[in-house]
């Protein structure tokens, strides 16, 4: 992988770690955020399992229906479900992956198709185990696909940026959670006020990218790093 990104067979710890999509200072809390987030998921999804009304956490929130946001601001709520949308989301990471390898990010590449196909499969996964629908059978809403895809785009922009700016654990953290929290606050409530999802499908949406996005994000550079080795090692028998 890390042949594909030009690098030489010399890479030392420091280039690796300027390199990762996963900045090393940030794994041991981002590590903890994934396993809170996993959690959330796990204890919403038994809370929820084999629902088909809106639990009392989602009625004092933000009551779904079909005309929660009315226009102009529906227009934008529609324009962003479309981006959650299969057409839509392949354009978004089509886009991403382009801008990546534009600035010679190829592990970012890597990790936008990467992240964003384990995050939707795992909402896939999650919304046929857990079973819970909205509008009737067969509308299986939790967790939410599209928040979770919109926030595991942000935590995919956000990682290598805090990476490259050289940010500390606190504000690397602080950086990634806050990009995290609007991207999945903005995809939420469009869908809540569209009424394709309750507020707590949101939340599992939410916490699903968190989860799955630093662990596809670690696989990847530990991918990586140990295709780079292999390279510096060369051939079997070659001497050092």
């Amino acid at each position: 992988m890390d042949r594909l990104a030009g690098a030489d067979p010399e890479v030392g710890p420091a280039r690796s770690a300027a390199r990762a999509v996963l900045p090393p200072v940030l794994r041991g809390s981002l590590g903890l955020v994934a396993v809170l987030a996993s959690l959330v998921v796990l204890a919403l999804g038994v809370r929820y399992a084999g629902h088909s009304e809106p639990g009392r956490v989602d009625s004092w929130l933000f009551p779904p229906t079909a005309d929660s946001v009315r226009p102009p601001w529906r227009h934008v709520a529609l324009v962003l479900d479309f981006l959650g949308e299969p057409v839509g989301s392949a354009l978004v990471i089509v886009a991403g992956v382009a801008g990546c390898l534009l600035l010679l990010r190829p592990r970012a590449a890597v990790l936008v198709v990467a992240g964003a196909g384990l995050t939707v499969g795992t909402t896939t996964l999650l919304k046929h185990v857990v079973g819970r629908t909205i509008h009737g059978p067969g509308n299986l809403s939790y967790p939410s696909g599209h928040t979770a895809f919109f926030t595991a785009l942000a935590l995919m922009a956000a990682l290598p940026t805090a990476g490259r700016l050289g940010l500390g654990r606190t504000a690397g953290t602080s950086l990634v959670l806050a990009a995290a929290l609007v991207a999945g606050a903005v995809m939420g409530w469009a869908e809540v006020g569209l009424g394709a999802h309750y507020p707590t499908d949101a939340l599992g949406g939410w916490c699903t990218a968190l989860a799955v996005v630093p662990a596809t994000a670690w696989l990847v550079d530990r991918t990586a790093d140990r295709t780079a080795d292999r390279t510096a090692a060369g051939p079997p028998g070659r001497p050092a």
